[in-house]
């Protein structure tokens, strides 16, 4: 999945890597909290996702890459819940920070164990998760370009059609279907500390 942005990479960089300022675009956490460094660089954290009766917890790995002769950048990510109620289980993924032109080609790839089974992850959950993802994308470009802070846009704004300025999933590209999800993964991701 991927938008495209229209801001400095630096302004991308900082509302995605900032823990503060993450959990307040990204519809798929409520808070994260860092609680170490990495011997290998990197950090340790803590994460939640509040539901109306449940608050999942979990713990995570990160590291980022600022410094690419290409001059993308990357951050890799592995997470894990004990969470009986987690429809996500262990997981990795990435982001992948390209330049262009006056703005930022921003992608993602990741990949999980089905918490509530392979049937209705197939059915339900991966299609959720990734509108969530690709919702929460345009409501990141939306904050880095025009500065309109993500809780001005709540998960309701879906319902407010006659808005042509408000977040929409629609506006990510997803991967081609041939595509595998963590084929662009970068090497960081392999020699990340499990959390």
């Amino acid at each position: 999945m991927r938008i495209r942005i229209a801001a400095p990479m630096e302004r991308v960089w900082q509302l995605t890597q900032d823990p503060a300022w993450h959990p307040r675009w990204d519809l798929r956490f409520s808070a994260i909290v860092p609680v170490g460094e990495l011997p290998g660089g990197g950090t340790r954290f803590r994460y939640e996702r509040s539901l109306p009766l449940h608050v999942i917890h979990g713990t995570g790995t990160t590291i980022g890459e600022r410094r690419r002769a290409d001059g993308t950048r990357t951050s890799a990510l592995r997470f894990t819940t004990r969470d009986p109620l987690s429809p996500l289980g262990d997981g990795r993924g990435y982001w992948r920070y390209e330049p262009d032109g006056d703005g930022v080609v921003f992608s993602t790839g990741y990949d999980y164990t089905p918490g509530w089974g392979r049937l209705l992850d197939r059915l339900l959950l991966r299609r959720l998760i990734g509108w969530m993802t690709a919702w929460s994308f345009d409501r990141l470009r939306i904050w880095a370009e025009a500065g309109v802070e993500p809780e001005r846009w709540p998960v309701a704004a879906v319902l407010a059609f006659w808005r042509t300025d408000r977040p929409r999933a629609a506006r990510c590209t997803r991967q081609h279907p041939r595509r595998r999800t963590m084929q662009d993964a970068p090497a960081t991701l392999d020699t990340l500390e499990a959390p």
